[in-house]
């Protein structure tokens, strides 16, 4: 336990860093972080996102997006939340999963709610609820998805229940990989 609690204290130092939170040293690539930790620890990351997005003493502007929080909404928008429980027990569970990924679940759905509210210099965008949103979201097309967008440059760092190699995310350190390349370890101990 006390490992994983180290590394998320390195990760809050980090994400105060000026050069973090600039990008400086990305060669112009884009500013996007994954923290990866053992499923197990969860709970402890959890309440350090609690903690993390309540300090008032930290010198940055930590925005929580949490990716089963918003596909709950989304549903709730398209008001299939209560119908759910129905369409699973009459139509089945690979009907509903691809019901729901082609009307609320997709990327583009996920990524405008992130998006909405906007960001400004200061901010650093941190994407939790990957592992409750499987396998609704997975994290590589969210990420895909936001890269375009206009950010103004802000971090962005994925809690991620699981492991990462520099190419590949491997949700729960058990699924079959999924490509993402474009992000950075954040925090190495997390390696794969």
């Amino acid at each position: 336990m006390s490992d994983i609690l180290e590394r998320l204290d390195k990760l809050k130092a980090q994400m105060q860093d000026e050069d973090f939170q600039k990008g400086n040293g990305l060669s112009n690539e884009v500013n996007i972080h994954i923290f990866c930790y053992d499923p197990k620890d969860e709970m402890a990351v959890r309440y350090f996102t609690e903690q993390l997005v309540s300090d008032q003493d930290i010198n940055c502007h930590v925005i929580e997006k949490n990716l089963y929080k918003i596909f709950l909404k989304l549903c709730e928008d398209k008001r299939l939340l209560d119908k759910i429980p129905n369409i699973e027990a009459t139509k089945g569970t690979e009907f509903l999963l691809k019901n729901l990924q082609g009307k609320a679940a997709s990327a583009k759905n996920f990524v405008d709610e992130i998006c909405k509210d906007g960001f400004k210099e200061g901010d650093v965008l941190l994407i939790t609820g990957v592992g409750e949103a499987y396998p609704f979201i997975r994290s590589h097309n969210i990420l895909n998805t936001i890269q375009p967008q206009d950010l103004n440059s802000i971090p962005i760092v994925v809690l991620y229940p699981g492991s990462f190699d520099g190419r590949d995310v491997y949700l729960f350190n058990k699924l079959p990989k999924q490509d993402y390349y474009r992000a950075f370890n954040a925090i190495v101990e997390g390696k794969r």
